[in-house]
């Protein structure tokens, strides 16, 4: 087990490295635009580092799997969503291609996986819920160290949930994720050198929404404490969109009304922004790991909490750049 996760992590920050040297600079560029909070071109093949160093820890580990694991399934689903993302990392593929292929992908895996039943309504929901995450991991990927971090955190919290009720299998395909995002978050971490793109988001997105409907199938981690464990990205995310739809935005369109964004913007930079984010997610999964033992009543009380934490959160964020805005109207204003 442990040579798997040695396997997944050397294998990621080798190629990450060799991504962000000069040689490696050939491959693709993000060159920043509206939607950036960096200023100058960085690579973008990260996510070849990290689905190389899943790939390569799950082939390590395929001895170690029950014969009931449907890695065929897994490897076809990531792949098919590597080639798509990949695309689009170097050109652009049409939103309605991208939603296709997420969703066709999604279906193939919640059908391998055996988390689809007869009921159509609840079919849909769980497809609906894999695409969300697969894209709200992608919008959340826009600060160095962020996507990176939340991979290393969220898929370590629920390797230890696992391995402590006795999953083995999920486990050791959490640790191994964990692994890859930590290789690749060596040269990603601020300021970075390298970055995730669609590729790298995308797949983290999948595994990360498989993971929590799987580990709730399992009995091993309620749907909501699952989601309380990347819900750093999942509250920002399903907020953001919200009030952008409802301000009838074109809501897939870049911008930078995150509110890791807008904590950047304010002026406290990737490095403690992103380190402030590291707490949330520990705290975040620590209550989770806590959570899983108490009555279901004890986990809503977790959860209500959060929900005041982020409120509270999402207020001091707001009442910040109103009083940064009228201090720079005062600033501006003749004498």
């Amino acid at each position: 087990m442990l040579i798997s996760i040695l396997v997944a992590l050397l294998v990621a920050a080798l190629l990450s490295w060799w991504f962000s040297s000069s040689r490696g600079r050939w491959l693709v560029l993000d060159i920043p635009n509206e939607r950036s909070l960096h200023t100058t071109p960085v690579p973008r093949a990260g996510g070849i580092a990290i689905l190389a160093g899943v790939v390569a820890g799950f082939l390590a580990s395929l001895v170690l799997m029950e014969e009931t694991f449907p890695a065929p399934a897994v490897f076809f689903s990531i792949l098919v969503l590597a080639i798509v993302s990949l695309i689009d990392d170097y050109g652009e593929v049409g939103i309605v291609v991208r939603l296709l292929a997420q969703a066709g992908v999604a279906l193939v895996l919640l059908f391998a996986l055996g988390l689809v039943d007869g009921n159509l309504l609840v079919s849909t929901i769980l497809l609906l819920f894999l695409v969300w995450m697969i894209n709200l991991y992608n919008f959340m990927d826009g600060m160095d160290g962020f996507a990176g971090g939340m991979g290393c955190i969220g898929f370590t919290t629920f390797a230890l949930i696992a391995w402590q009720n006795g999953a083995t299998e999920l486990a050791l395909i959490c640790a191994i994720t964990a692994a890859a995002n930590c290789g690749f978050l060596l040269f990603n971490f601020p300021p970075a050198r390298i970055f995730m793109g669609d590729t790298g988001s995308t797949l983290l997105g999948l595994l990360a929404g498989c993971v929590i409907l799987y580990s709730h199938d399992s009995v091993l981690v309620p749907l909501w404490l699952g989601i309380l464990v990347f819900s750093p990205f999942f509250v920002d995310a399903t907020v953001t969109l919200t009030r952008r739809i409802l301000h009838l935005e074109v809501f897939w369109k870049p911008h930078k009304k995150h509110y890791y964004q807008r904590v950047v913007q304010y002026g406290w930079g990737h490095g403690r922004t992103v380190l402030c984010e590291y707490v949330l997610m520990l705290a975040c999964g620590n209550s989770v790991i806590i959570g899983v033992g108490l009555p279901v009543t004890g986990q809503w009380l977790i959860i209500g909490g959060w929900v005041f934490i982020y409120l509270l959160l999402m207020v001091a964020i707001q009442v910040a750049e109103k009083r940064k805005d009228r201090r720079n109207e005062i600033i501006r204003s003749p004498p």
